[in-house]
């Protein structure tokens, strides 16, 4: 017993210097311990160094004022340009012509009979429900705008995506070059390039267009060359036994091989594309996303309501066919393609026969004024002077000034290199010494950009609004994973919160908070915790149920069992959940900016507003940089085998 109790002091040590995060945190204090006396004899005053900052605005602002001044004259413009912009007007036109040309009920059939070929007959008698309503609600016209915007923007997302994902999935040379590309345009903020865009194309649908494309592409071209990279070996060896030219095998066996994730891919460009349906208005876009950013002008949470449903309810409806279309279902009729193309032209003949193409005014309903009176009474009475718990306004006041600002003055009040430190300390420890570099190089990228003290307040709102969605979506997760009922109420709500468009959720937020960072921290929260609330259920679900069983027989209690059994084995889909979190909740507040968000957000919007450049762009790359940054830090990189961290 003596021997056992000497031994143990002696062995606990070497036990904690075998693990490898020791050994980490101890490299990183030996660095800080020579790197910090330098840093602070050199750059005491904590603030980021002007001598290591550099300017971008002129070369910017040059480049801004040569593109105004050869945008009508120059051959770039006149002969590539120019061709790519009428192209673009053409065809969403021509898609616009046929769609009211098929009237609203050719358009309805058409929808409700590829629903049922692919999916069955609940989902085509959900998809009529989804074009009656936009009908209903007084939007079918800017309903068939956005569709043919939607249209256009997606055919061309799903090509450029294709190629790229065919040169990333053939040629792993082209995937590390093709990798931080496709990072930069999902981060990248819309606001930030539909300044350039607008800067080369003007105002309009061609620009909405382009700027779409460049946002819904990247899932296309990942999901393509995840579903090359994964075809079966043996089913690719075998059909080169048979003397295949590489031509062939990607036509007859690699792309056959992946077909759910080409589905897949689609299903998620339609989704973004949609999701642009609101941002692209602000550039010229007509259709429902103009009706939401007007009404958003005007804090007509009615009227935005009303356009907010149609878009909710076409995103629900392409998803539910084209995830079906993926998972490989067929609808219960087996007449065939051409017989439901037959019934879409009769429909729509019939209704031109009748004089029925355009929807009719008495068939309207207007949600407008009662929802607008619903939200007068919920202002007047939830805004403030509510007895004991107070107004909304109230917890807004509470929460900026007890949470973010706070945060934000303990982020600004360290010194940059401690800040540095952190980030490199906690992507070191959760990934490898590259994803630590990475982190660092981000972060201090937004230094040299000349935006740290911006850069800092939108990262002090991220983590406050992260911090609330993640409480919120483990809780509920939680509940949803331990109770089918519960799953079954959430489903719905959760479906509406993911596919509304991100404006959307401004405009009762304002109405109830007012104007300022908690409003836009509010909005980021509600528009992440769907995300992190589906992962953590699925994760905390597909626990193995030996495990569960086990402790379940051990006398352990459900408490124990959440603790002990299934977050632990959750761990990855828990940490994905925090992922997606950080990216949503980055992608909202910058939007956030539009109603007294402030900080890098303020920054980008504003450069939009008044065509400047140089301020939109650099805000958006320090935003680029931040959500690489935060990615690195809250997503675990798996190490390589015989390569050490």
């Amino acid at each position: 017993m003596a021997t056992v109790t000497a031994s143990t002091p002696r062995a606990l040590p070497t036990g904690l210097l075998r693990h490898r995060a020791v050994h980490k945190l101890l490299l990183i204090a030996l660095a800080a311990a020579v790197l910090v006396p330098l840093a602070n004899a050199r750059w005491a005053s904590g603030s980021w160094p002007s001598a290591l900052t550099v300017d971008l605005t002129s070369p910017l602002s040059r480049a801004s004022d040569w593109i105004i001044d050869n945008r009508d004259s120059h051959p770039l413009f006149l002969y590539f340009f120019g061709y790519v912009s009428n192209a673009v007007v053409i065809s969403v036109r021509a898609v616009y012509l046929v769609l009211l040309g098929a009237g609203w009920a050719g358009v309805t059939a058409l929808g409700a009979l590829v629903a049922w070929r692919v999916a069955g007959i609940r989902l085509a008698v959900g998809t009529t429900a989804a074009f009656l309503a936009c009908g209903l609600l007084g939007m079918w016209v800017p309903t068939m705008q956005t569709l043919a915007l939607m249209v256009v923007a997606v055919l061309a997302s799903v090509v450029v995506g294709v190629l790229l994902g065919l040169a990333a999935g053939l040629s792993r040379r082209m995937d590390k070059i093709l990798r931080p590309v496709l990072d930069t345009m999902q981060v990248m903020p819309a606001y930030a390039y539909l300044l350039p865009v607008v800067l080369v194309f003007g105002m309009g649908v061609p620009a909405a267009v382009l700027a779409t494309v460049v946002y819904a592409a990247p899932p296309m071209a990942r999901l393509t060359a995840l579903g090359l990279q994964g075809a079966d070996k043996e089913v690719l060896e075998a059909v080169e036994s048979l003397g295949t030219t590489a031509r062939q095998r990607l036509l007859t066996a690699r792309i056959p091989l992946a077909r759910k994730e080409l589905l897949l891919g689609l299903n998620q460009t339609i989704m973004m594309a949609l999701s642009m349906a609101v941002i692209a208005s602000v550039i010229g876009a007509a259709g429902l996303g103009d009706r939401v950013y007007q009404a958003l002008a005007s804090v007509d949470v009615g009227a935005a309501l009303a356009a907010g449903i149609p878009i909710v309810l076409l995103a629900v409806v392409l998803d539910r066919v084209t995830g079906a279309a993926g998972d490989g279902t067929e609808g219960q009729g087996r007449a065939g393609w051409a017989y439901a193309l037959a019934g879409t032209v009769v429909v729509a003949v019939a209704g031109r026969l009748l004089g029925r193409l355009d929807w009719p005014d008495a068939w309207t309903l207007n949600i407008a004024e009662p929802v607008n009176r619903a939200v007068d009474w919920m202002t007047d009475h939830l805004y403030s002077g509510v007895p004991v718990v107070g107004g909304t306004a109230d917890w807004a006041g509470h929460f900026t000034t007890w949470v973010l600002d706070p945060v934000r003055d303990g982020l600004q009040g360290l010194p940059w290199w401690s800040v540095l430190l952190i980030v490199a300390t906690l992507a070191w420890l959760i990934g490898t010494w590259r994803t630590a570099l990475t982190a660092v190089l981000a972060m201090a990228a937004i230094g040299v950009l000349g935006v740290w003290t911006p850069a800092l307040d939108t990262l002090s709102q991220v983590l406050a609004a992260v911090a609330v969605t993640l409480v919120l979506g483990f809780a509920t997760a939680v509940a949803a994973a331990r109770s089918d009922r519960v799953e079954r109420l959430l489903r719905p709500l959760l479906d509406v919160f993911q596919t509304m468009p991100q404006f959307v959720y401004l405009i009762p937020v304002v109405a109830l908070f007012g104007v300022g960072r908690a409003p836009a921290a509010a909005a980021a929260v509600v528009y992440a915790l769907p995300a992190v609330v589906r992962i953590t259920t699925q994760g905390l679900r597909q626990v193995d149920p030996a495990a569960m069983e086990s402790s379940r027989s051990l006398g352990a209690t459900s408490w124990q069992q959440l603790r002990q059994v299934q977050l632990p084995l959750a761990r990855p889909a828990l940490l994905l959940a925090v992922n997606q979190g950080v990216v949503l909740v980055l992608a909202v507040v910058v939007i956030g900016g539009l109603v007294g968000g402030g900080a890098l957000g303020y920054d980008t919007v504003f450069g939009l507003a008044q065509g400047d450049l140089a301020t939109g762009l650099v805000a958006g790359a320090a935003i680029v940089c931040l959500g690489l940054m935060l990615d690195r830090v809250t997503q675990p990189t798996e190490r390589r085998a015989g390569k050490g961290a």
